[in-house]
């Protein structure tokens, strides 16, 4: 007999941002383990639920037992498991492990030998008998940073546990979890709800909740009645989403009901980001803006509570709205009674890493770097360094104290007030960008100058006291910061050689601060978050191996390399090529002597004299195109060389006696692989 099995871990308040990792984790440990021990075969109908004070799970089918299964032991060889007619101790101590006599075995042939074998048949075992194991196996495996216990229990878990249901079908699976013994007894809203609610049957779970708990008890469901409720309420206004946010509010309620509060207009001379910020971190809010993207002065709260009144519940939430509002009202006031520039000079009480100084010390960096760059990229080196100097002036701000997010933000507000430019006061904010993936990247070259001078300030420095990311550890956000660079050399585009940014970021440093060899460290960590981005771009795996593999100065070229590479590779010569180049690299590279430049008056066969001619000629027609970025043209060249190769190798012995002439035939090739290379190393493409 199959019925729908149900699963429900009753619990105080579960985190709200972590309850749907939570719930997914809890549901699949439970259906997996369930599938593996054959009590269901399809999972398709299978509904996990998840509320604040509940983790459930609605399987259907679940047979009450396994299905017999079929056990087969293969044991020692019939070669050897008899001798002279009786059984080998081999034979009759694996009889006797299987609980059989010798002659109940039976033979088979394994592929390799004739074995002996032990076959029966197993019957199933009930649910009970497997369904408190499975349930606490899948507690154990919750994504939980941190457990707890209750009253006087050794029992551990993320909150103290109250109640379980095992309910297979119309009977309850007898079971102990977590010190609870399994009924089918659950309860519903904790306000709204009238009492206890005793299940029949699994299948009832969901719309007895709804309607005798006041519980929506699927997460998807809820989170989505929500956002219907947040729109329909917000009418003409345009709620400022927040995936995030909208994920916790919706671990947050178990009944949800959504209404609109208001606050003061006056509120509206701060800025838009603390106020939103200031909603939706601290309250859970979620702002309104009119369809300019202009903050109204209302908002949305999602309650727990349904009323046929709801005064108290929107003036309460308005009155502590209004406290945090004029915090941040204050903050942002007394912050414009100091300039930003008088905050500097306080950046060196400011530790930036104890190898490293103080902020005050990076900021110095910050200004050389950033002055050096803009004047790389023609802009206003003064300009660079102003911005650069302000940078970081609002760390120590109120505003800033109390909304750490909005750093930079703020420095851009407070510049502003300061009568700065527009241009310097954008850099302040825009240097963080990109602050996360698919973040926009800085606009102007003074904001791109300083967010350069930034990240990799912040690279060859912690790489430079030996602080590398191992793993998935990367408290320094290392790799957000080499992707940040990378970003804004390609996507910018700007014309900068890497490793001179590099030597720039790290001749700000005094001597002794940072390794000699964190440059060369920096940019193969950075390689290899290029490749990872080409990756993510799409791009053929070969295609990127063969273009880094030249170790390139240019980010902002590699991509117009690796489409150059990706049309040569539909070229008909291009696989006999790539192996002639590959071939080629072999050779060189067991070479341990100097290689010179080719003497033509050495050359001897007239295989080698064609290969060197076509070399020649074509040299300089790559190197051109290569210059001027016709990448595409300069590997269509190299086409022509298949013939010439092809007929070295056939006739020519590189290796020959002649010290001379192999040294003269090493120097061709070494001439040949070079032009070849230029845009990629074609030896490493798959063709």
């Amino acid at each position: 007999m199959s019925a729908t099995l149900l699963i429900e871990l009753r619990t105080e308040e579960l985190p709200p941002k972590s309850l749907s990792k939570l719930s997914a984790v809890f549901t699949s440990g439970i259906a997996n383990a369930l599938q593996a021990q054959g009590y269901v075969t399809d999972l398709s109908g299978m509904v996990s639920f998840a509320t604040p004070r509940r983790l459930a799970v609605s399987i259907p089918n679940i047979v009450a037992i396994q299905p017999p299964r079929q056990i087969e032991r293969k044991g020692p060889a019939v070669a050897t498991a008899m001798k002279d007619g009786v059984p080998t101790p081999a034979l009759t101590g694996f009889a006797r492990s299987c609980g059989v006599a010798v002659e109940e075995l039976t033979t088979m042939h394994d592929g390799k030998q004739e074995c002996y074998v032990y076959r029966s048949t197993q019957a199933g075992e009930p649910l009970s008998q497997h369904l408190s194991n499975i349930v606490a196996d899948a507690l154990k495996k919750l994504p939980v940073a941190k457990l707890m216990r209750w009253g006087d229990s050794d029992i551990e878990f993320v909150r103290p546990v109250h109640g379980l249901i095992m309910l297979h079908g119309d009977e309850v699976v007898t079971g102990e979890v977590l010190g609870l013994t399994s009924d089918r007894i659950t309860l519903g809203h904790r306000f709204l709800s009238k009492g206890d609610i005793n299940l029949k049957h699994a299948d009832s779970y969901a719309q007895r909740l709804l309607d005798d708990g006041y519980v929506m008890a699927d997460f998807d469901m809820r989170r989505a009645d929500i956002r219907q409720q947040l729109t329909g309420v917000a009418g003409d206004a345009h709620v400022l989403w927040d995936d995030a946010l909208l994920d916790e509010v919706t671990g947050l309620v178990e009944f949800p009901v959504v209404y609109t509060g208001t606050f003061s207009a006056d509120f509206l001379t701060v800025p838009q980001a603390c106020l939103i910020l200031s909603m939706k971190q601290h309250q859970k809010y979620f702002p309104l803006a009119d369809a300019t993207g202009k903050l109204l002065p209302r908002f949305l709260v999602v309650s727990n509570l349904q009323t046929a009144d709801a005064t108290h519940i929107i003036q309460g939430n308005e009155r502590v709205l209004r406290a945090r509002l004029s915090d941040a009202k204050f903050f942002f006031d007394q912050d414009r009674k100091t300039r930003l520039d008088s905050r500097v000079e306080k950046l060196a009480q400011v530790v930036y890493h104890n190898k490293l100084g103080s902020q005050l010390q990076r900021v110095q960096r910050l200004q050389r770097t950033a002055a050096s760059i803009a004047q790389l990229l023609g802009a206003d080196a003064n300009a660079a360094s102003r911005a650069a100097y302000l940078a970081k002036a609002d760390l120590i701000t109120d505003m800033v104290g109390e909304f750490p997010e909005l750093q930079g933000m703020m420095g851009t507000h407070y510049a502003l007030h300061d009568g700065e430019t527009e241009e310097v006061a954008a850099a302040i904010s825009a240097h963080y960008q990109p602050r996360f993936a698919g973040d926009a990247i800085p606009q102007g070259a003074i904001a791109a100058s300083v967010a350069l001078a930034d990240k990799l300030d912040t690279l060859v420095g912690i790489f430079g006291i030996g602080l590398i990311p191992t793993g998935d550890k990367d408290p320094f956000g290392l790799r957000r910061a080499a992707l940040g660079v990378l970003r804004i050399l390609i996507e910018t585009p700007l014309s900068l050689s890497l490793p001179d940014l590099l030597t720039h970021a790290q001749t700000a440093f005094p001597a002794g601060v940072v390794s000699d060899s964190v440059n060369v460290d920096v940019y193969n960590f950075m390689l290899d978050r290029m490749r990872h981005y080409l990756k993510e771009q799409g791009f053929d795996a070969s295609a990127i191996e063969a273009v880094l593999a030249n170790q390139p100065a240019r980010m902002d070229l590699i991509i117009a390399r690796i489409q150059a590479v990706r049309e040569f590779q539909q070229l008909p010569e291009a696989a006999a090529l790539a192996a002639a180049n590959k071939r080629v690299r072999n050779i060189l590279k067991k070479v341990t002597e100097a290689i010179g430049t080719v003497q033509p008056s050495l050359l001897q066969s007239e295989e080698e004299k064609q290969l060197y001619t076509r070399v020649i000629e074509l040299t300089p027609v790559v190197q051109e195109h290569v210059a001027q970025g016709n990448y595409t043209a300069a590997l269509t060249a190299l086409a022509a060389l298949r013939a010439p190769v092809d007929q070295f190798f056939d006739a020519v012995m590189v290796m020959a006696d002649d010290l001379a002439v192999r040294q003269n035939r090493l120097a061709l090739l070494h001439a040949l692989g070079e032009m070849m290379n230029q845009v990629a190393d074609i030896s490493l493409l798959s063709v």
